[in-house]
């Protein structure tokens, strides 16, 4: 093709310049031409500034953000994300402590025996064990709970519920927990007294059926006894949300809005469920407290979650961890029982008396890998924020939300704080990154007609 076209210039070139008006006029004598300078011009050449960069710098941007925060807010929010860091340690104490009380005491085995003398068969006995054992750690464990879930909410004014309200909700989890914990430990069991040595692998495999399972029935028949779904009515912010989902490709029909209000104050929204039971949830307090904009830079983060199939990916992660985790069990416990299994009447690993000991060792498997779950979840939210930025292209709207979840998050921890202890990125981590996406989208109009950040 190249070939052809420059042949066909060369010989429209030379036809032109061998056989025009010189060739038709042979007759009339040629006179040599005198060569002229071509016309030019100066040119001025400059370099260009990078799209989006001028003289806004992200980080004043992001440390004006911050010095928004009063200093006593700060201090009073620090305490409390900080207060949690002791409380993990306080709960697995706890736990620890539960667990050695249940079997040195042999108050488990005398569990398995009850269970033994209601029913012969084993696989009803796990259950009947199972409602014991939660019973009297539900019990024991109250305590800890009311202080960590109704007293310490309200002392840091992060509760809007009255004790009745908070104890009613504890008894519903308290009962969800129930019936699913005797219905897993009941196939666990099962799998523990079929594959013997093998079992841990088909207790991981399990549990991920059963988180999967709850994944998809959460959003359709557990949270709704807690709250409830309306649609939201319509309206521009409806139209507004359906349109951002249809774009990405999620099938959800409708918005419904959630009374989060009489629990806190705090903003949230999700794109929840599996298996056609996908919606899109905000709760009131965003709607009251977030304008249009903020709302929509919240439901770009949570699209950006089911677009980039979040959940399966975390359903993998976890999957995994949850295998060591089973794996870690099995060790611990065969070896802890070679040793001290006679002062507490614990057979093998199929024995329910041995549970206190199972859930001991999970226990401490999972808060030593805290920093791990932590980090998956963490990137996986940074993920999401940049998503929400590309979609909805309000990041002052996203720093604006981040200081509200400031109210019960530490703004500005350090890197090895940040590391350990935050399943989501820091405030400032957070407000930076959608400053530096705005430097970087300075020239585009819509960010040039909007907002100006605080420098």
């Amino acid at each position: 093709m190249r070939i052809r076209l420059f042949t066909l210039l060369a010989a429209l070139v030379l036809g032109l310049g061998l056989f025009g008006p010189a060739s038709a006029q042979a007759d009339v004598p040629v006179v040599a031409a005198v060569p002229h300078a071509a016309p030019t011009s100066k040119i001025d050449v400059a370099q260009l500034p990078p799209a989006g960069v001028g003289s806004f710098d992200a980080v004043k941007a992001t440390d004006a953000y911050l010095a928004q925060i009063p200093a006593k807010d700060r201090a009073r929010t620090d305490a409390y994300f900080e207060g949690g860091y002791v409380l993990q340690v306080v709960d697995l104490i706890y736990a620890l402590v539960i667990a050695g009380l249940l079997l040195w005491l042999q108050i488990s085995s005398r569990m398995r025996e009850i269970a033994v003398s209601i029913t012969r068969f084993r696989w009803l006995q796990v259950p009947i064990y199972a409602v014991q054992y939660l019973v009297i750690t539900t019990v024991v464990s109250l305590p800890l709970a009311v202080y960590e879930g109704f007293f310490r909410e309200h002392h840091y004014g992060l509760s809007n519920q009255t004790f009745g309200q908070w104890a009613g909700e504890f008894g519903k989890s308290a009962l969800i927990e129930v019936i699913a914990f005797a219905i897993v430990l009941t196939l666990i069991y099962a799998a523990a007294r079929a594959a013997k040595r093998s079992w841990w692998i088909w207790g991981g495999g399990i549990s991920v059926v059963f988180i999967i399972i709850g994944i998809a029935i959460a959003p359709v028949f557990i949270e709704p006894l807690f709250n409830a779904y309306t649609p939201l009515p319509d309206s521009g912010m409806r139209n507004a949300v359906l349109s951002l989902a249809r774009s990405q490709g999620i099938p959800a029909k409708d918005v419904y809005l959630v009374d989060a209000s009489k629990q806190s104050k705090r903003v949230s929204a999700n794109v929840a469920g599996l298996f056609g039971t996908t919606r899109i949830a905000l709760n009131d307090n965003l709607m009251n407290r977030c304008t249009p904009s903020e709302v929509l830079q919240v439901l770009g983060h949570e699209m950006g979650h089911y677009v980039m199939n979040h959940v399966a990916i975390m359903i993998t992660w976890l999957g995994l961890i949850i295998f060591f985790g089973f794996w870690f069990v099995d060790k611990t416990f065969y070896g802890l029982t070679g040793i001290f299994g006679g002062n507490w009447d614990v057979r093998s690993i199929d024995d329910p008396a041995g549970l206190p000991l199972v859930m001991a060792m999970l226990s401490v498997f999972m808060f030593l890998a805290t920093p791990l779950t932590n980090t998956i979840i963490r990137t996986q939210e940074i993920q999401a924020d940049l998503f929400g930025l590309n979609l909805v292209r309000q990041p002052d709207a996203e720093a604006k939300v981040d200081l509200m979840l400031g109210e019960y998050r530490k703004l500005d921890p350090s890197p090895l704080e940040e590391f350990i202890f935050f399943d989501h990125p820091s405030g400032r981590n957070r407000i930076l990154m959608a400053m530096r996406w705005k430097a970087e989208h300075l020239n585009d109009p819509d960010i040039m007609a909007g907002p100006i950040s605080p420098q």
